[in-house]
């Protein structure tokens, strides 16, 4: 299907050079139909660049058309992203853009991320950021997600973000022994947060960050949403930046 678009752009400008009755390649008999693909092939070979440039149209006509989609995709989710009344909220709560990021707390470009949107917080003074318990790469995953999120709802929210940041900077394995250690290292009750791991509301919360982030067709993590627009893989903080700066205007 790709190499038929592609080879449809220089049979275009062929046509476009025939006579109006030549234009009905349907009308054609085999004879110049054969001919008029002799005369394709030897254009792309005397011009390869030609495929080279329709490639690059093509990737754009597509990104565009993704972007109008998932900006359509983030209109028809925007309660669930912005206010679902129990994601956690960072950064400045009162900021003029939001950032919202999808993570994985056992996802290695999450932990890339994690470094870059601290400094962009930090740099940036006035963006509200929210995150998103997305666990999707396995059972360690969903532990440390339900950790976390136990964490917040006995602990409260400055018990979660020393949670989450401890969590990002985790490398060895996630079981429940060292996470008792890490809610000691922060002096949280390790017992009332592990009984509260398994409870209907820290699943809840899970369950449906999971069924918005199916609505949103996120498959993988870290995902954002910067405003109106979805940002789906690792950025770094100057693009960021960049992107931040052009939400503004």
């Amino acid at each position: 299907m790709m190499l038929r678009t592609l080879f449809a752009a220089p049979a275009l400008a062929l046509c476009m050079a025939l006579p109006a009755s030549a234009l009905d390649l349907t009308q054609m008999t085999d004879e110049e139909r054969a001919i008029f693909r002799e005369e394709v092939r030897a254009y792309l070979l005397d011009n390869p660049q030609v495929i080279m440039e329709a490639v690059a149209v093509l990737e754009e006509r597509e990104a565009a058309a993704q972007a109008q989609a998932d900006q359509s995709l983030v209109s028809d989710n925007a309660a669930d992203i912005f206010d679902d009344g129990f994601s956690w909220v960072g950064g400045n709560p009162e900021g003029d853009i939001t950032l919202v990021e999808f993570l994985d707390y056992r996802c290695g470009f999450c932990k890339r991320a994690h470094t870059e949107v601290a400094k962009l917080l930090e740099t940036d003074g006035n963006i509200r950021l929210i995150v998103k318990e997305f666990p999707i790469l396995g059972e360690q995953s969903l532990l440390a997600s339900r950790f976390a999120v136990a964490t917040k709802q006995i602990a409260g929210d400055d018990a979660y973000k020393g949670v989450n940041d401890a969590l990002m900077a985790m490398n060895g394995d996630v079981n429940m022994r060292a996470l008792r250690r890490m809610a000691a290292t922060f002096g949280l009750d390790a017992d009332a947060i592990e009984a509260q791991m398994d409870s209907a509301e820290v699943t809840d919360e899970i369950r449906r960050t999971r069924a918005l982030a199916q609505r949103l067709q996120i498959t993988g993590t870290p995902t954002f949403v910067l405003e109106d627009e979805l940002l789906r893989g690792y950025l770094p903080y100057d693009e960021m930046q960049a992107l931040v700066n052009d939400k503004r205007g």
